[in-house]
């Protein structure tokens, strides 16, 4: 199958439900399809061809355990900040905009002071006067903010009691937040046992070393494959330790003094985390979470 990740999700569901052993399949690149042409007919030939000759053996994610409701509520989460910046950013613009009574008033507050003094403002009920009308605007933008906020709070809390449950110590490593957390448990998926070992969940995460020696050069580079959100929930990580663990520092100075690169030396560091974020998902149950 195609697409097991997205318009394909619920088929693959009834399939495995009724015993049926699902393979995924990667579309055609655009090159074959350009080459042979593109219909229905033609695409299951060639994912019946890919699975038969082996090319094609990967296992989808279950996508009905506890990791897919986490990625439903990263869903919500991720709209809500999103969402909240923009708020923010258009407040600040209108305050800019806005008459000089009320820029001079508001324009030194800081983000926290602004928000409750534009919540429990007044700006009264005359809106024919453009200082009145503004007001009112920046206290509707402030609720706004507010409001979402407090849901992206709340979808941090349900967050991390489901990843505490899902992966108990996942949340206990070094750099390791309920976003990151999330991230790495949607990649690997309700399943993670369909990844034979931590190398192919680096491979996944894009943090597996691509060699590029030449000659008599020996080198790796970074992988630009993979799950970029999953790379960068391990970038993330990997800078705390970077900037707060000496053991880290220590690393870094070291293989710096040797001539490794910074991107290679970030390299080295997500290859790490991949391997002990893998341990902690393999050995984590998968059950889902009593109500």
């Amino acid at each position: 199958m195609e697409g097991t990740g997205s318009y394909g999700a619920e088929l693959a569901r009834y399939l495995r439900a009724n015993q049926v052993t699902v393979v995924e399949v990667d579309r055609p690149d655009r090159r074959a399809r350009r080459a042979a042409g593109k219909s229905d007919p033609v695409n299951a030939y060639a994912a019946a061809t890919a699975v038969l000759s082996g090319r094609a053996n990967g296992t989808p994610k279950d996508r009905d355990g506890t990791v897919e409701a986490i990625r439903a509520l990263r869903v919500v989460r991720a709209s809500a900040i999103k969402a909240r910046t923009q708020t923010i950013n258009q407040l600040k613009s209108l305050i800019i905009t806005a008459p000089a009574a009320v820029r001079e008033a508001l324009r030194s507050l800081t983000t926290a002071e602004l928000i409750r003094r534009l919540v429990s403002s007044r700006p009264g009920s005359d809106l024919t006067i453009p200082a009145a009308a503004v007001k009112l605007a920046l206290k509707r933008l402030a609720k706004r903010y507010q409001h979402l906020s407090e849901e992206s709070a709340d979808a941090d809390a349900e967050l991390r009691a489901l990843i505490t449950h899902t992966a108990p110590g996942l949340l206990a490593l070094p750099g390791v937040g309920t976003e990151t957390a999330g991230q790495l448990l949607v990649t690997a998926g309700d399943n993670p046992d369909r990844l034979v070992s931590e190398a192919s969940f680096a491979h996944l995460c894009a943090a597996a070393p691509v060699p590029a020696s030449s000659g008599r050069t020996d080198r790796h580079r970074l992988n630009r494959g993979g799950d970029r959100q999953a790379n960068r929930a391990l970038h993330t990580i990997v800078l705390v330790p970077m900037r707060h663990d000496p053991r880290t520092r220590a690393y870094v100075a070291r293989r710096t003094l040797e001539g490794l690169r910074t991107k290679d030396i970030f390299r080295c560091l997500k290859r790490f985390v991949a391997r002990e974020v893998y341990h902690h998902l393999t050995s984590a149950p998968s059950t889902s979470v009593a109500t």
